[in-house]
């Protein structure tokens, strides 16, 4: 496990896309440049055999902790991969004072929630806002 490097784009966009990450409304090329100008130590990638196979982009505001992208290889999954990922995740933001951890899951992802609630998550009783200040277009160079 190590911090994102430039050169982990290609592979981390990749694993992002097969692991059902990406939405239309959403640039990865775009999340990965905001996140290299945010606390960007906290943005980890877990490395096999040079290959990247586990990512876990992480946030910290001053109230509450953030994980997003958290995604493990289709082949490596049950390793225990994601799990170390977000006791990593949790390190570092018990490192900075956040008293709390949130991650959005999808409501339709039950295998997901599953895998959060198996290291201790639970639902909060809330409903996710979101307003989209900066709209992403479709970039001409994104595969």
């Amino acid at each position: 496990m190590r911090p994102f490097e430039v050169a982990d784009t290609e592979p981390v966009v990749a694993l992002w896309r097969a692991a059902g990450l990406v939405v239309p409304w959403n640039d990865p090329y775009l999340d990965i440049e905001r996140k290299l100008t945010v606390q960007p130590e906290m943005f980890l990638v877990g490395e096999a055999g040079g290959a990247v196979v586990a990512t876990a982009m992480i946030g910290y505001d001053g109230h509450r902790g953030w994980v997003n992208y958290l995604a493990v290889d289709g082949s490596r999954r049950g390793e225990g991969l994601g799990a170390r990922m977000m006791a990593e995740a949790e390190r570092l933001l018990s490192e900075r004072g956040c008293a709390k951890l949130n991650l959005q899951v999808r409501s339709t992802n039950a295998g997901v929630i599953a895998f959060y609630r198996s290291l201790g998550y639970g639902v909060d009783e809330v409903t996710s806002l979101g307003k989209r200040l900066i709209p992403d277009e479709p970039r001409a160079d994104a595969p």
